[in-house]
């Protein structure tokens, strides 16, 4: 019986609804693939500069000869995997530090770039789980960033691989959109996961911030600021202003309720709320140390920024003669990347490509193209529900099933982000290790500094490294009072491997001072010790 012409109409307009939300939702969600591509290339930057970082501290934190050898690791995190822990030797890590670097150059200039990006993940993963004492918020943030990322066609535009795509494909430049990309920008399940992922930090840090006396008082970056481990170079000053961090306070609070925005804004409108977070983010990169961190989020940002941004910067380059010059360094990276494709192996394509179309056409052809759309829909959807779950559950609104608790588990995608909530920052905190000498004299073998508990000018000059300060900070905590002795064994190591005079024993303490930054009254100080050491005893890994 055929349809009355009012069922006909209501599915019409049902299904132009449909249509209409699709169509806002694709909007919301879809990133051009010049975004991609800067995303691409500070990705690979950030790679690059943070295995650089690391390496200041290679030997402490990822050998034998450091906090945490192998014995200890595979005590404490048996349930860890990491290919960094195949080998506690120092060629061996330092060989998967350069394959890392070389994976994230490669990912950079878009060479092999989905396989780059899936390899430089694994690695990454891989040396986060070596030594999870270390981490912090960036680190989990790049992580996931980077996840993301296999599932984004990154290498569409301003990469080696457009230009060989469009060498293959007979004609165009290796930058403006070929027949098989697909157009100017990308919708699809990873895109909004990657547009997500930064919203979900901010709504969940919100809700923690909301339950915070200091933050929704407008004191928290006051108190934050007076502790000196953390600032440096402007925040030094302006730990003293008391009045511009309140404003500070409120004006992040309101940006972080006001963060929906990011998704429900486009174009223009999106990339002026955008902005405001990046010059808070860059302000936090010159006051407080914390790692690169705000550079990973400025990064994070990239994909926000649509089709319109892309445009206006390109109209903005055309009136200030800058078009000339940036197509003769394009020409000349693309002159590049051919050079370097030609050196080379090189295949009979025209063999190639019979082979291909023969698979095409068969069932494993079809097999091919049902586990493309498992690998780029189902995959990253699934993971996308985990992880609003994840984040959910941090902050009380959800429960994660313990199936989906293990997948994240393995996958380190466990989302929680306090960062400086609900209780900020209030203490100054230092630490003193005390050896005692074989000639009776007493070091301090951390600092290589005579012994003295007095509050130093900068407490912040006190820590080699932000990594340095995030290590101790979590060899304070209750739960790891075990790496109190792998601590105390390393400086024992360390002081006799490079000085003369061997050290005996060593006793770690932590000092700290809380100070009122509104009255500038110090309201509590004090140290304790975390443990006496005997250097000359056997190594104490403690239950």
């Amino acid at each position: 019986m055929a349809g009355t012409p009012s069922d006909s109409t209501a599915r019409s307009r049902l299904s132009a609804a449909v249509r209409r939300l699709g169509d806002a939702v694709a909007a919301r969600v879809s990133v051009d693939r010049r975004a991609l591509a800067a995303f691409r290339i500070g990705l690979g930057t950030l790679l690059i500069v943070d295995l650089l970082l690391r390496s200041r501290s290679f030997t402490a934190f990822y050998t034998d000869a450091g906090v945490l050898p192998l014995r200890a690791f595979a005590s404490d995190y048996a349930t860890n995997n990491s290919l960094h822990a195949l080998s506690g030797e120092p060629w061996a890590v330092a060989l998967l530090f350069a394959l890392a670097g070389a994976l994230a150059l490669s990912l950079a200039v878009g060479y092999r770039t989905r396989l780059a990006t899936i390899a430089s993940w694994l690695l990454l993963v891989s040396l986060h789980a070596r030594n999870p004492m270390v981490l912090n918020s960036g680190d989990t943030l790049l992580r996931m960033l980077l996840f993301w990322s296999v599932f984004l066609p990154l290498g569409a535009r301003w990469s080696v691989d457009a230009v060989r795509r469009a060498d293959r494909e007979g004609g165009g430049d290796g930058d403006s959109p070929s027949p098989s990309s697909g157009g100017t920008a990308v919708a699809s399940v990873a895109t909004m996961a990657v547009l997500l992922q930064i919203l979900v930090m901010y709504l969940t840090n919100a809700v923690h911030k909301f339950a915070s006396e200091p933050w929704m008082s407008g004191e928290a970056v006051a108190y934050v600021m007076q502790a000196d481990q953390f600032t440096y170079l402007l925040g030094a000053y302006l730990a003293d202003f008391t009045g511009l961090l309140r404003v500070f306070t409120v004006l992040w609070v309101a940006l972080l309720f006001a963060s929906p925005l990011l998704l429900l804004l486009t174009g223009l409108p999106r990339a002026g709320l955008a902005s405001l977070f990046v010059g808070m983010h860059l302000g936090m990169a010159v006051t407080i140390r914390v790692g690169l961190f705000p550079i990973i989020v400025v990064v994070g940002f990239i994909p926000f920024l649509q089709t319109p941004v892309w445009d206006a910067l390109k109209r903005v380059a055309d009136r200030l003669n800058l078009s000339a010059p940036l197509a003769r360094w394009k020409a000349r990276s693309e002159s590049l990347a051919r050079t370097a494709l030609s050196a080379g192996p090189s295949l009979p394509r025209p063999a190639a490509s019979e082979r291909l179309d023969s698979v095409r056409g068969s069932d494993l052809g079809a097999g091919l193209a049902r586990g493309r759309v498992l690998f780029t829909t189902v995959l990253p959807y699934v993971f996308l529900v985990l992880i609003l779950l994840s984040s959910a559950a941090s902050v009380g609104y959800a429960e994660v099933p313990e199936p989906a608790d293990e997948a994240l588990d393995a996958a380190e995608m466990d989302q929680s982000w306090q960062m400086f909530a609900p209780d900020p920052i209030h203490t100054t905190r230092w630490y003193v290790a005390a050896g005692t000498l074989e000639d009776g004299s007493e070091r301090d073998v951390f600092r290589d500094a005579p012994v003295t508990f007095d509050r130093p000018a900068r407490a912040e000059t006190t820590y080699p490294t932000s990594r340095w300060r995030k290590y101790l900070k979590n060899v304070y905590g209750a739960d790891n009072e075990n790496h109190r002795s792998y601590l105390a064994n390393y400086l024992c190591g360390e002081w006799n491997r490079t000085h003369e005079t061997a050290v005996e024993n060593v006793t770690i303490y932590q000092s700290y001072e809380r100070t009122n930054p509104y009255n500038g009254t110090v309201e509590a100080a004090n140290r304790f010790e975390l443990i006496e050491y005997d250097c000359s005893g056997p190594f104490v890994q403690r239950d």
